[in-house]
């Protein structure tokens, strides 16, 4: 039998990213992680976790993380089978998802709210870029991501999400003080912009289509999608929203578009282990119901 003790310890490592914080998660010293993980690693006979800032898992300590992930849920889903298994009531279990800021801002928040009110689960949230929020899957960090990459890491599925459509914004006064010859490769080059983070390329993809190449953009780092408007309506840069965050914005006139009619959409995926439980698979019928309302389709 594996140890649960031991692997839970893992897991809390790979999700904190150090054995000080999955110390204090687990109300356990670091030095007891620590021999846990050790106890692990010569039971299975290979290293586990790569030290760093921030740990990882290895290839195996991935599997053993996602199988501990896994097996709590489907101990849940039994208990909820035959409660004489729970007899003080039916234990929540907890939910690792990563998710992109934007869908986080926008449909995805009230979907999972809408889940979480009502399954026995405790919903831990990892936010990051969608084209990097399938590697908190490969790290084994979390059991499912809203991902902006198509191809699923091996024992995951992938499902169509639809796309988010983003629209170049700044306000008015902003648009008449550094474009007023127009938009191009020169004024882009002088603008202000606003990016997310190091991670968030939509500005730069958006000015390579529009410009047919490359475009150094001097860039304000905002990394919050609501303060991101806020920065945008006081005039501090222009950026990429997503269209349903500014739609009350843009019909006030208080955003305009930089240039009418050439929205930027990114694909998204619900990717999830294969066989969690039917928690997850509850999960992701709500989201998909409500991608189908949020995102374009075409």
């Amino acid at each position: 039998m594996l140890d649960y003790a031991a692997l839970s310890a893992l897991a809390a490592v790979v999700r904190e990213g150090s054995f000080e914080r999955a110390a204090q998660a687990l109300f356990v010293t670091p030095s007891a992680v620590s021999q846990r993980i050790r106890s692990l690693e010569e039971r299975v006979g290979s290293a586990l976790v790569v030290r760093g800032q921030p740990c990882r898992a290895t290839d195996t300590g991935r599997r053993l993380c996602q199988h501990v992930d896994r097996v709590r849920l489907l101990e849940q889903e039994l208990q909820s089978a035959l409660p004489a298994l729970a007899p003080e009531g039916l234990t929540r279990v907890a939910l690792p998802i990563a998710v992109n800021a934007d869908s986080l801002a926008t449909w995805f928040a009230p979907a999972v709210a809408a889940y979480a009110a009502n399954a026995p689960v405790l919903v831990e949230l990892m936010v990051d870029d969608q084209d990097h929020t399938a590697e908190w899957l490969r790290s084994g960090a979390v059991l499912a991501a809203v991902t902006g990459t198509a191809r699923p890491p091996a024992g995951f599925n992938s499902r169509p999400l639809g796309s988010m459509r983003y629209v170049a914004a700044a306000s008015p006064s902003y648009v008449e003080r550094h474009f007023v010859d127009g938009v191009g490769a020169g004024s882009l080059a002088l603008a202000p912009s606003l990016v997310f983070n190091t991670k968030d390329d939509l500005q730069a993809r958006w000015v390579r289509r529009l410009c047919h190449r490359d475009v150094e953009l001097p860039r304000h780092a905002v990394p919050s999608p609501h303060a991101f408007v806020v920065a945008a309506l006081a005039g501090m840069g222009w950026g990429l929203h997503p269209q349903e965050l500014i739609a009350s914005q843009l019909r006030e006139g208080s955003l305009v578009e930089l240039v009418p009619e050439t929205p930027l959409d990114v694909p998204l995926y619900w990717q999830h282990a294969r066989a969690a439980s039917t928690l997850v698979d509850q999960l992701s019928r709500q989201l998909l119901a409500a991608a189908a309302l949020a995102l374009q389709h075409p």
